[in-house]
């Protein structure tokens, strides 16, 4: 099982990320863009992923993946249990996520740096 410590780990180690506090809720951003978010019991988080292979994730392990509410559909978003998680899991999420929102050359040096 992985926490919200373990997360904010891992993101301070990942270039331009930022951890913010919106409404109660902790947000994880480069720039302005949200990348990662935890809800306020700190017991799932949403992270971006593409919008076309998201389905099948879900569908994959519903236990563990879920999609986001529907007003929230037109994002490049999908929620965890974090409880489901393993680290290595955990880190591949939270990084392809971060991929997502940084310029491919900061993604291929902090790829090519670890």
């Amino acid at each position: 099982m992985v926490t919200a410590e373990d997360i904010r780990a891992l993101t301070a180690s990942l270039p331009r990320s930022e951890e913010g506090v919106v409404r109660d809720q902790v947000k994880f951003r480069v720039g302005r863009r949200v990348y990662l978010a935890l809800s306020p019991d700190e017991s799932t988080m949403g992270f971006a992923y593409p919008k076309e292979h998201r389905a099948g994730l879900v569908a994959a392990e519903p236990h563990k993946f879920q999609l986001p509410r529907e007003s929230d559909l037109r994002f490049n978003w999908v929620h965890a249990v974090l409880s489901e998680l393993d680290a290595d899991e955990l880190a591949e999420l939270v990084v392809n996520a971060w991929m997502m929102c940084v310029p491919k050359k900061v993604a291929a040096a902090y790829l090519d740096a670890g």
